[in-house]
C-alpha cells in the first residue's frame, strides 16, 4: 500500500502542496487531476523521492520514501517514474532501450519480456529502430515500456500519453492499463485528459490551491462535481441557478417549458451538435442530435 500522510512541500516561501493525505492499495490505480501549476507533477516527484518533504511522510508498504537528503541515488527498485521528459538512449534500438536493465544471464526470458512489452506499447515493428529516429510519441511509448521492464510494484506516470496522437492513444490506453491490472502493478497517473482515467482509475484526487479539494471514484466525481473545476475536467458544463452545475448533455430540447433560449451558434462534434444559446442573458451550452438554426427560440429542460 502507498500511504501519504499529511505531506507539505514548498519550492520557495509559498507552499506548492499543503496537508496532502491519501492511500492507494496494492494494484489500484489513482488519478491526480488539477489545473496546470496545481502541483500534480510535484506530487509524483515527491512520491518518487526526488525532493525532500517539508512536512509529513510517504510509505510504500514498510519502506519510507525519502528524498535526496537521505539517498545518494534518487529512486527505489520497486518503483518507476515516467516523466514528461524521456530519459532514453538515442543511439541504441527500441528493443535495447526496453531491455537495458534486464539481466543478460537469462537471454530467453529477457527477449520474451521485451517482446511482451513491445506488443503492449504497439512498437513491435520498430524493435530494431534507433530511438533517435522516432517521433516524440514513439519515444514516450519506449519510455513506458522501459519503466515496466523489471515489473515494478508501483509506477508513477506524468501525462503518459501527452505526445501520442489519437490514432494510437485509445488502444494504447487499453493495453497499458489492462497490463498494469493483470500484473497487479499499482499506478498513480497525473493527467489533464479525462480519457486517461475515467475508464481506468479506481479513484481520483483533485488538486487546487495546493490542497486536495475532492476525491472519489470517477463515477462519483462525474455525477457529483462540487466545483466548476471538477466539472470542466469531464466536459462542457453550465452553471444554471437554481440547478447549479449542469453538463451540456443534461439539457434537452422540449416542446414547452419555462426555460426559453435563443440559439446563437453551433459546433459539429461527430455524434452530436454542441449548441450555444442565450438563456436570459446568459450563454449556455447543450448537446443536440440535430442542427438547430441560429436565432431560433427553443424550450429547454434540465434532466439531471
Amino acid at each position: 500500500m502507498l500511504e501519504v500522510k499529511n505531506i507539505s512541500f514548498s519550492y520557495l516561501e509559498e507552499p506548492t502542496l499543503k496537508n496532502i493525505s491519501f492511500k492507494v492499495k496494492s494494484g489500484e490505480h489513482l488519478a491526480v487531476i488539477g489545473e496546470s501549476g496545481s502541483g500534480k507533477s510535484t506530487l509524483l516527484k515527491l512520491l518518487y523521492g526526488e525532493y525532500d518533504l517539508t512536512e509529513g511522510s510517504i510509505y510504500w508498504n514498510e519502506n519510507q520514501i525519502l528524498g535526496p537528503a537521505y539517498n545518494l541515488v534518487i529512486g527505489y527498485d520497486f518503483m518507476k517514474y515516467v516523466a514528461q521528459e524521456f530519459d532514453l538512449m538515442p543511439f541504441t534500438t527500441v528493443a535495447e532501450n526496453i531491455g537495458e536493465f534486464l539481466s543478460n544471464f537469462y537471454p530467453e526470458e529477457k527477449q520474451q519480456r521485451i517482446s511482451e512489452l513491445l506488443e503492449v506499447v504497439e512498437l513491435a515493428p520498430l524493435a530494431n529502430t534507433k530511438v533517435k529516429l522516432l517521433s516524440g510519441g514513439q519515444k514516450q511509448r519506449v519510455a513506458l515500456a522501459r519503466a515496466l521492464a523489471k515489473q515494478p510494484e508501483i509506477i508513477l506516470l506524468d501525462e503518459p500519453f501527452s505526445h501520442i496522437d489519437n490514432f494510437k492513444k485509445q488502444s494504447l490506453r487499453r493495453k497499458l492499463f489492462n497490463f498494469l491490472k493483470e500484473k497487479n502493478i499499482t499506478c498513480v497517473v497525473a493527467t489533464h485528459d479525462k480519457n486517461d482515467v475515467i475508464s481506468y482509475a479506481d479513484n481520483i484526487i483533485v488538486l487546487d490551491n495546493n490542497k486536495i479539494i475532492d476525491n472519489g471514484t470517477p463515477n462519483y466525481l462525474f455525477n457529483n462535481p462540487k466545483t466548476p473545476l471538477i466539472a470542466s475536467f469531464f466536459g462542457e458544463f453550465n452553471v444554471i441557478e437554481p440547478h447549479g452545475i449542469v453538463y451540456a448533455h443534461q439539457i434537452k430540447v422540449v416542446e414547452k417549458s419555462a426555460l426559453k433560449a435563443i440559439v446563437k451558434q453551433f459546433y459539429y462534434n461527430g455524434t452530436y451538435y454542441l449548441i450555444e444559446a442565450d438563456l436570459g442573458g446568459e450563454i449556455i451550452l447543450f448537446q443536440h442530435q440535430d442542427l438547430i438554426d441560429k436565432h431560433k427560440e427553443i424550450h429547454l429542460e434540465i434532466q439531471k
